[in-house]
């Protein structure tokens, strides 16, 4: 089973520098039917505007991982931290007992990013950051590994986080069909960030998510030369 969530009906918060999309409850959108999906807690879709951006503030018990769909972000945290991540990049973030960081647009134009919070299997720990380039010409029709708890991922360049879940993405052609199959202890979820792909019938359009139950198996069908991310998680 499938589960589309549009674009249109996303929850949302705008203000002078932010325009934010939620998938799941955050901040003032509540909905108790959208809290989590397994291990995947937050999947927003933030805009923020040319210099500008989060300032300083704490998390911790969270492994935050920002997918850069254009324009570029700079980060900063009290470990000592710094550095620049650009379109089709990735950083993580893992707060563990406890991290201060911020997160700003110092380019001249909007940045646009999916932020990921992904529950950690174990509480505490050290935090970490780290942040990789990904190149979209290496995952031109497959799903790659971007952020993962697991080893083999990690051997083949994706970041760790603290979960058995897998943050993937890939640059997918029209008439591509790619397979879907997840085991039956496992779940996923699936933003479009460009571009039109048919999942189990449903038409996803660019911005557009889709909820996708544990032990499914189909075909994702390109409509429109697409970029996709995706979270496998327990």
């Amino acid at each position: 089973m499938i589960e589309k969530r549009a674009f249109t009906d996303l929850g949302r918060f705008e203000n002078d520098w932010l325009n934010a999309r939620h998938h799941f409850s955050f901040s003032s959108y509540k909905d108790p039917r959208r809290m989590n999906w397994g291990a995947l807690r937050v999947w927003n879709d933030d805009t923020i505007a040319p210099k500008s951006g989060f300032p300083p503030h704490s998390h911790s018990d969270m492994e935050i991982i920002t997918y850069v769909r254009s324009g570029a972000i700079t980060h900063k945290d009290g470990m000592g931290n710094e550095g620049r991540t650009a379109a089709g990049d990735v950083q993580v973030m893992s707060a563990g007992s406890g991290v201060t960081h911020a997160e700003y647009n110092l380019e001249d134009e909007p940045a646009q990013i999916f932020q990921i919070w992904i529950i950690p299997k174990i509480r505490g720990g050290a935090p970490f950051w780290g942040s990789a380039r990904f190149p979209k010409s290496d995952r031109v029709g497959r799903l790659a590994p971007l952020a993962s708890g697991f080893e083999a991922d990690q051997a083949q360049g994706a970041l760790p986080i603290r979960q058995d879940a897998r943050v993937l993405a890939g640059a997918l052609l029209a008439g591509q069909t790619t397979d879907v199959a997840l085991p039956p202890d496992r779940k996923a979820y699936l933003t479009v960030a460009a571009g039109a792909v048919d999942i189990g019938g449903l038409r996803l359009d660019a911005r557009d998510g889709a909820a996708i139950e544990a032990g499914f198996k189909g075909q994702a069908r390109v409509l429109a030369d697409a970029e996709i991310v995706m979270v496998e998680t327990v």
